[in-house]
């Protein structure tokens, strides 16, 4: 069985792809919903963060793979979805359409602005220790583990002097690895909270349709249903990210074949290393 796996926000700007008229179509469908000019990397009008260009640009080139993956492979078994993959990962199970995820995404980021002071978040990239000593340093430091990628490789969100002390301890107590990035918003944590009702009112809005592919979350493994999608979305910016669960269900599901449908391969990195790692 196929499963089409949707990741998050990419790290870096997607480059689009120069002539293809799947790229060219989606670019002014951006332009028209979101007012960015794809190519320029520059907003045609109002303004947002370089952030929310990062997660427009983001859907946009998940959506232009998942037209190609779509005619050589046809629909997917399964689709699942990391952080915010789930607007795009809403369009290849047939919930919403593409200009409405392009919607969806940019509405969302310019809600979050709130959370965007400058300097203020920032994210904990830990490899090497598992979650128990994590969970327990989280809370000494008043942080929050943000995503559950593989056993031994975790997220860190909150305040940056909290986080910097929390990854200057995490190293001195094992960790293989362990670095500090900027972060405009504090994805996947109780962090989110100031911008909830907002967020809300944003997903209820609109129509979703039943999945034809089923549509596996990564918070508690089950399938979304039509009337599910919408306290998902804002469940799980609110949430952790639990990808190894994910995988490891998606494989009892009987999965044999995973396609990455965005920028990267992050996603085909942590299962690599968690069927490394073994059981359960």
């Amino acid at each position: 069985m196929i499963c089409f796996m949707f990741p998050g926000q990419p790290l870096s700007r997607p480059v689009p792809a120069a002539g293809d008229p799947d790229a060219a179509e989606l670019a002014a469908m951006v332009a028209r919903v979101a007012g960015l000019d794809i190519a320029g990397f520059r907003w045609l009008s109002g303004e947002g963060s370089e952030n929310v260009k990062l997660q427009v640009s983001g859907v946009a080139d998940s959506l232009h793979r998942l037209r190609r993956l779509r005619r050589y492979e046809g629909p997917p078994g399964l689709v699942a979805q990391h952080s915010m993959g789930i607007y795009a990962a809403l369009v290849a199970c047939g919930a919403l359409r593409e200009e409405e995820a392009i919607e969806v995404t940019w509405r969302v980021g310019m809600a979050m602005t709130p959370l965007q002071r400058e300097g203020e978040y920032a994210l904990g990239c830990v490899t090497g220790l598992t979650e128990d000593p994590l969970l327990a340093l989280a809370r000494n430091h008043r942080i929050y583990l943000a995503n559950h990628n593989t056993s031994r490789h975790f997220l860190l969100c909150g305040k940056k002097g909290d986080i910097a002390a929390a990854v200057e301890e995490a190293g001195a107590i094992g960790a293989f690895s362990s670095r500090m990035f900027d972060c405009d918003a504090p994805l996947h944590t109780p962090l989110m909270a100031p911008v909830a009702g907002e967020l809300n009112e944003i997903f209820a809005g609109y129509r979703y349709r039943d999945p034809w592919s089923r549509l596996m979350n990564h918070l508690d493994q089950r399938f979304l249903t039509r009337e599910e999608i919408a306290p998902f979305m804002l469940r799980e910016l609110m949430a952790p990210v639990y990808w190894e669960r994910t995988y490891r269900a998606l494989r009892r599901e009987g999965v044999t074949t995973f396609y990455e449908v965005g920028s990267g391969e992050s996603l085909r990195k942590y299962n690599r290393w968690i069927e490394v790692q073994g059981g359960e």
